[in-house]
């Protein structure tokens, strides 16, 4: 399959998988049934379909397909929790997750646990093409760990009591490192997924383009720095904006971060709290970190750019979800955490990209449009997950993520 070279060892696969599952079960642990049934808008997700779902994304590709004997749990639950696999039959809309009040809480997690048992049981016997799925199942994951988090954010954000997911330790007192600049690599230079290692088909081919002059910033762009931005006009100001940018500012009435309050508050998974002008900023859509880039007399970075530049960077360091508990941005250095970084790039294949066989292959491909590409990783991203040829993608008016930006300019 397209999805990665060869799984790991059996050992270490059942040891990840088993501690991805229990942290999904870990995050959800605060939750009450209501916290988690709730779907704050169309885009996001209940915290207990995030926990179904990954369950039937193991029961569905590996458990049905090659553990033999296997019972399937509940076969009413394909259609409520299949995502948007339409070679596994109709699903419950995605809008209207948030309706599903049964099965409950406590029922997803004995559907969770029936499929755990199941897998442990199973993995010894797997062929080597079921390993595969194993491997890209706990990728999925995690993926929708970090979901997870950011759908509470914004259920708790919407609720006039804004209750608090988790504790956050107070703000660290930091000086904003000052902005400098590195030159990048010109000349025709490699990216992409290596053939060994586990990658998603959408980080392959590895493959050549050509890089012009430019130069990167040393870090994030900050609160403080945003701030500057707002308090200059930046959101009534049609030229900074592209046009269907400027259209959902003026639809929308955007004029700061998701969370943000006027009172210099935002909202986090610990409550309201100061806004600290050192860290960085983050829920800002593309079309914000475009036009905060052209304010600054700067532009985003390219997918290659950016990739480039961070190779030799060690993704695994950096402000990232090591265990179960609220987060948050932080001031930090580095390539990796904190807030996935908006590029200037489209989402779309490489030359020679086939997708996976089989259903999984609908899990990248058919989104090639309309998206674009952020890389590195956030503070909600379970370390580890990440790496330079990494591609996190979502529509230019997407902000529930940690979502910020880093600038680049021509040289």
């Amino acid at each position: 399959m397209a999805t990665q070279a060869r799984a790991a060892p059996c050992g270490d696969l059942a040891s990840r998988l088993f501690a991805t599952r229990k942290l999904t079960l870990d995050l959800a642990a605060p939750l009450s049934d209501a916290d988690a049934t709730i779907q704050p808008f169309p885009d996001a997700s209940p915290a207990k379909w995030h926990l179904a779902h990954t369950s039937w994304f193991f029961e569905t590709f590996v458990l049905r397909d090659h553990a033999a004997g296997y019972t399937i749990f509940d076969e009413r639950y394909a259609f409520l929790f299949n995502s948007y696999y339409d070679a596994e039959g109709p699903r419950h809309a995605r809008p209207r997750r948030g309706m599903l009040s049964r099965p409950s809480l406590d029922e997803v997690r004995a559907y969770r646990a029936h499929v755990d048992e199941a897998l442990e049981r199973a993995l010894p016997g797997l062929p080597q093409s079921a390993l595969e799925l194993v491997e890209l199942g706990i990728n999925h994951e995690q993926q929708h760990q970090e979901l997870l988090l950011t759908d509470i954010l914004a259920t708790f954000a919407a609720n006039p009591l804004e209750p608090a997911y988790g504790e956050l330790p107070p703000p660290a007192c930091f000086a904003v490192e000052p902005l400098s600049w590195h030159r990048g690599r010109e000349g025709i230079v490699e990216i992409g997924a290596a053939e060994q290692g586990f990658a998603f088909d959408s980080e392959r081919p590895r493959h050549r383009v050509f890089l012009s002059g430019h130069q990167i910033a040393n870090r994030r762009v900050t609160n403080g720095e945003w701030r500057e931005f707002i308090d200059d006009g930046g959101y009534r100001t049609p030229t900074l904006w592209l046009s269907e940018g400027w259209d959902w500012v003026q639809r929308e009435l955007i004029g700061g971060p998701l969370y943000w309050s006027e009172d210099g508050t935002e909202f986090t998974l610990g409550g309201r709290r100061e806004i600290d002008a050192a860290a960085p900023v983050a829920h800002v859509s593309y079309f914000e970190a475009d036009a905060f880039a052209r304010w600054s007399g700067a532009r985003l970075p390219t997918e290659a750019e950016w990739e480039d530049f961070a190779a030799s960077s060690d993704p695994s360091i950096g402000n990232q979800l090591d265990r179960a508990g609220a987060v948050i941005p932080r001031p930090a250095g580095g390539m990796f955490g904190d807030a996935w970084e908006w590029t200037q790039s489209a989402f779309a294949s490489y030359p020679g990209f086939a997708p996976a066989e089989g259903a999984v292959g609908e899990y990248n491909g058919k989104f090639m449009s309309g998206q674009f590409v952020l890389k590195g990783a956030s503070c909600a991203t379970p370390r580890g997950h990440s790496r330079a040829s990494y591609r996190n993608f979502f529509p230019p008016n997407a902000r529930w993520q940690f979502t910020g930006l880093r600038l680049a300019r021509d040289a």
